[in-house]
């Protein structure tokens, strides 16, 4: 090699290289530091962008699994709603079916009557007041609900089943009594036929309550499996990136004793000119 005090091209190679250590080394610090090998465009940018697209449906999924939770909970409240309502028509019906007997006193039938009209408008109040987050599937006009199902914004839907008095689930009227023989009859034959009809009800909605929680664990499903996708692609391998940190700064110690010994090399061209 030409020795030279105009230009010291050990110098120079040995200051490239430990320009080079350097740089890697920066990588692999903020790799360790963010615990990402991907952590922005500049690092990848095809990963980067196909990372943010997941990470956009990982969102929308999230929002997704919240409107079938509030879907969850406002059947579940129908729910139990529901079986109050069909536990006071059972209790309706014995009541009903003593007023039917020719042979009752007419303080006994007053009697009858009295636990019979409020056991009747106890199932109006609970079907006004089977409500979750403004949504009543029991409530004279209810409507029913859409969830969301999927990023896409397709829904599910659930129908209402109204139990308020009058309806067509509930046929004991608003002003059902049995305080005669003749209005106990026809009481009788409307709380067997609620009774009935109310079952089916429940059942109509404990089948899509059912539907919405499958579906609640098939989107946290998916979830997870996305996060995991994007880990793949973008997370450092920590156990790899330290012991590549550990070998970078090794290098880059001897880059820089490297260096210190190129730049000794124009005291040898000093020395050739002493006697």
């Amino acid at each position: 090699m030409v020795m030279s005090v105009n230009t010291n091209v050990g110098a120079q190679i040995a200051l490239q290289n430990l320009n080079a250590t350097n740089a890697q080394l920066a990588i692999t610090q903020n790799r360790i530091n963010t615990g990402k090998s991907v952590a922005t465009a500049k690092d990848n940018g095809a990963i980067w962008a196909i990372a943010q697209g997941q990470r956009a449906e990982i969102g929308a999924l999230n929002a997704v699994k919240q409107s079938l939770d509030r879907g969850v909970a406002a059947v579940d409240v129908a729910l139990a709603a529901g079986e109050t309502v069909s536990d006071l028509l059972l209790q309706m019906k014995e009541l009903a079916l003593s007023a039917t007997d020719e042979s009752l006193k007419t303080a006994a039938r007053a009697a009858l009557n009295e636990d019979f009209t409020s056991l009747r408008d106890q199932i109006a109040s609970v079907a006004k007041n089977a409500e979750f987050n403004g949504v009543n599937l029991l409530d004279t006009g209810a409507t029913g609900f859409q969830a969301l199902a999927n990023a896409e914004g397709d829904t599910l839907t659930v129908g209402a089943e109204v139990l308020a008095l009058g309806s067509a689930n509930v046929t004991v009227a608003a002003t059902q009594a049995v305080d005669t023989l003749s209005s106990a009859t026809t009481a009788l034959a409307a709380v067997d036929a609620s009774i009935d009809l109310v079952s089916g009800a429940l059942a109509r909605l404990g089948t899509k309550s059912k539907a919405l929680e499958t579906h609640v664990t098939f989107i946290g499903k998916l979830s997870d499996a996305l996060e995991a996708g994007v880990g793949n692609l973008v997370d450092a391998d920590l156990a790899k990136e330290s012991a590549k940190l550990q070998a970078l700064q090794t290098k880059q110690q001897l880059g820089v004793q490297a260096l210190g010994i190129a730049n000794q090399t124009p005291q040898l061209v000093l020395s050739l000119f002493r006697n």
